[in-house]
């Protein structure tokens, strides 16, 4: 270990890997590992290379000089109140979030928002240049930094750098909405290597380059190509997974097994157990998946007596009026399927809008006999690849939007288009069919692509192109 000094490898990304908890008892705040899936498939190579990390501390005004936390180097980069709230919650979380989301909800464009956009991004760059040594590898994450590449390339032209969106990347007509559309090519065309979820994506980049900035593209086997002054910038489509292998083992634990039956029995026994888990996000579709439930209730095609869902809802971005309002209706519609259908001995629909420990997930996953993830866009969805990674024995149903980045390798859940709510209580009664060979069969060829196309192989072959680019 060399104390937090320049290293070879570093990843920049909008948060640390780990958060500043405070205690309930007024001790002394400390650090926890964030359960974020970028932390679960950068922290192993972080730890084999000795490399470290750049990011907020996801506090306002905590300045930090780097350290070592966990045998991790950490460079924190400080933000004010007004930068999280211009930056982050604005720019960041207002404008690009929603466009980028097909304006699922409109964006908002505001000068003042960018210019905060732009400070900030010269401060993750500044932090990376330090942190990096000579001829490092730079890997920068995420909707929040995307102005870094040609920043730090600026400060830095001896460093290769990566950078990976882990979210949709929209059509042309979407993004040339962006008042610093250009601006925006322009940061992201500073990597070697330009990294999204779907070919989709790469292909909607590439044509905006060639449009708003003039360049010509090749394209070879081995990827898009394009020419940017002296440069070439490798574009390419790299689908994120899960730590596959963990989750299975963790699946088959006794102890996992055990709670799995204990929450089926905390539940009441039923015969149908649903499972929705999503951040209380508007791009994700919860009220219509409820709303698609309580339809098969009303219609006596689904008995409500044997049927139980849990839905989890983690808090995000409560400060946004969006969330505040999404909130609102989702507890109205989890209100009025209870108040129809729920019993004395429990509600239909139990709905918890706090975070769930890590073990507790994966017993709720395997003890669910259907998920159900209908986002009305998504770049990816985890928890998807989640679940059948932990129905190795073929058990389970996915029920899967087409919009969720997802569908593109899970091809054998049942996919569905969330806006069309017959077709999701389609999908649902199909999921239901207990003891259908089909189901199993899918579930078993999900399984094998999710072991194949695991986190680790997404690492090694961004990394490995990044190296050739």
């Amino acid at each position: 270990m060399q104390g937090a000094g320049p290293r070879d490898f570093v990843v920049v990304a909008n948060r640390l890997p780990i958060d500043l908890v405070e205690q309930p008892d007024n001790g002394p705040a400390r650090w926890q590992r964030s359960p974020g899936g970028l932390v679960t498939a950068l922290e192993p190579v972080l730890r084999s290379v000795d490399g470290s990390w750049v990011g907020w501390t996801g506090t306002a005004g905590a300045a930090l000089d780097p350290f070592v936390e966990d045998g991790l180097t950490l460079h924190p980069v400080q933000l004010d109140e007004h930068e999280v709230a211009e930056y982050y919650e604005g720019f960041a979380n207002s404008t690009i979030w929603p466009l980028y989301h097909d304006a699922v909800v409109a964006p908002t464009f505001r000068r003042e928002w960018w210019h905060a956009y732009q400070q900030v991004n010269r401060r993750f760059a500044e932090a990376a240049s330090l942190a990096a040594a000579p001829g490092a590898t730079v890997w920068v994450h995420d909707y929040q930094l995307q102005l870094v590449p040609q920043m730090l390339r600026e400060l830095r032209p001896d460093v290769r750098i990566g950078f990976f969106l882990h979210i949709p990347f929209p059509p042309p007509e979407l993004f040339l909405q962006l008042p610093w559309r250009r601006a925006t090519i322009e940061g992201l065309l500073g990597a070697d290597l330009v990294g999204f979820h779907l070919p989709g994506g790469a292909e909607n980049f590439r044509y905006l380059a060639r449009r708003l900035l003039g360049l010509p593209s090749t394209h070879r086997a081995e990827g898009g190509l394009i020419e940017f002054g002296t440069r070439r910038v490798r574009v390419g489509a790299y689908p994120i997974s899960v730590d596959a292998v963990r989750l299975r083992d963790s699946s088959a634990e006794a102890s996992t097994v055990l709670r799995a039956e204990q929450i089926r029995a905390e539940l009441g026994d039923p015969e149908v157990f649903l499972l929705g888990v999503d951040r209380l996000d508007y791009t994700k579709g919860i009220e219509l998946r409820i709303e698609a439930l309580r339809e098969l209730f009303q219609e006596g095609v689904l008995d409500p007596d044997k049927t139980v869902m849990v839905q989890l809802a983690t808090p995000s971005r409560e400060r946004l009026a969006a969330y505040a309002s999404l909130r609102d209706v989702v507890e109205r519609v989890v209100g009025r399927i209870n108040g129809e259908f729920g019993r004395l001995r429990g509600p239909v629909v139990h709905y918890l809008h706090r975070p769930v420990a890590r073990d507790e997930l994966v017993a709720m996953y395997t003890g669910a006999d259907v998920m159900l993830v209908t986002p009305l866009r998504d770049g990816m969805n985890l928890v998807a690849k989640e679940y059948v990674a932990c129905h190795g024995d073929g058990t389970g149903a996915l029920v899967l939007s087409e919009f969720a980045g997802a569908a593109a390798e899970l091809r054998r859940a049942l996919l569905v288009n969330p806006h069309d709510l017959e077709a999701v209580k389609n999908a649902i009664l199909s999921a239901v069919r207990f003891g259908d060979p089909g189901l199993t069969r899918r579930m078993r060829s999900m399984h094998d692509q999710v072991m194949t196309h695991d986190i680790d192989r997404w690492t090694r072959s961004f990394l490995d192109d990044l190296r050739t680019a």
